[in-house]
């Protein structure tokens, strides 16, 4: 049985990671690591996290000194990754019993390097919001259809506290870039492996991903807190630009092909923020970023990017 090891990233949780830590440790796949790497919390995480360390020989806690943020801190935990697997945890989840034992057996099934799965949404008491993480954010037909994970270069559909995968492809993931704004860790990890390796996924849900007011990372997006449309766009240009001149600054990663796609790309996403009224440059470049996602999404995003003042009009928002 191949012993895994778990990374969970903990800060300030000691609301939810007594009960996350017990969904770990009452996995059916029982060979594993739980490497716990705790941010200098200021309230009785240590305390949870002490007295399960003295309880299971499997677990084993880090505590830093001084708070390095989550991404810093998933970066430290992926150093101390020393057998062939590993999977990432959130400290406020809950992991359904089989979470392990599935996913390593769709991991032998297609031979695949990064497996992850569906997720059910619940609130802060535990109780249901949504039987499908996929579903509630119109994910399932865009999974389906991106059969080589192509479309992670535009939109990440990959959730990090789903992950299993193999210690071989740390070299190229480490260390984190950490001059991305909005390109994290476990989306970083999903890139780099899509471009190195294979992918593959569950599409039952494993997790239950908890969504709360204190998220440091949620299925909520930003886009949702500002008020007008111009905003919006604005920001969701500014998003892509920082994504893809991270792209750029690892040349390494992509072959000619890829490079040549990221740079027009990035020239694009640019070019949008001198457009006022009506853009049709570039259509072919739009259709393949934007062909995995659903004909809505497509639509609603050609327009607001290139039609600014007819999406005001459409959508009312500013």
């Amino acid at each position: 049985m191949e012993q895994i090891d778990i990374l969970m990233a903990t800060y300030n949780g000691e609301t939810y990671v007594k009960e996350q830590i017990e969904s770990i440790l009452q996995q059916t796949h029982t060979n594993f690591r739980l490497i716990i790497s705790d941010d200098a919390s200021t309230d009785n995480t240590k305390k949870i996290l002490r007295e399960f360390e003295q309880k299971d020989n499997r677990i084993k806690v880090y505590y830093q000194e001084e708070n390095m943020g989550y991404v810093k801190n998933f970066e430290f935990l992926l150093k101390k990754v020393e057998n062939e697997l590993y999977a990432l945890a959130d400290q406020d989840d809950i992991w359904l019993p089989n979470k392990i034992e599935k996913s390593l057996a769709n991991m032998k099934e297609n031979d695949s390097d990064l497996v992850f799965c569906d997720l059910i949404l619940i609130d802060e008491k535990g109780d249901k919001i949504a039987d499908s993480f996929w579903k509630n954010k119109k994910l399932n037909k865009k999974i389906k259809k991106d059969k080589k994970c192509e479309g992670l270069r535009l939109n990440n559909y990959i959730t990090g506290c789903t992950i299993l995968s193999k210690k071989e492809f740390l070299p190229y993931i480490l260390p984190i870039p950490k001059n991305s704004k909005y390109l994290i860790h476990d989306y970083w990890i999903a890139i780099v492996v899509s471009l190195k390796g294979k992918i593959s996924y569950l599409k039952e849900p494993y997790v239950k991903y908890r969504q709360h007011e204190s998220n440091q990372v949620g299925y909520k997006m930003k886009s949702k807190e500002l008020k007008s449309l111009e905003k919006i766009r604005n920001l969701f240009i500014d998003v892509k630009i920082d994504h893809f001149t991270l792209l750029q600054e690892h040349p390494e990663l992509f072959d000619e092909k890829q490079r040549k796609e990221n740079g027009e790309a990035l020239k694009y996403f640019k070019s949008l923020k001198e457009i006022k009224t009506i853009n049709f440059k570039n259509w072919y470049l739009f259709y393949k970023m934007y062909h995995y996602e659903t004909f809505t999404y497509f639509l609603a995003n050609f327009i607001i990017l290139n039609m600014p003042k007819i999406a005001k009009i459409i959508y009312r928002k500013g």
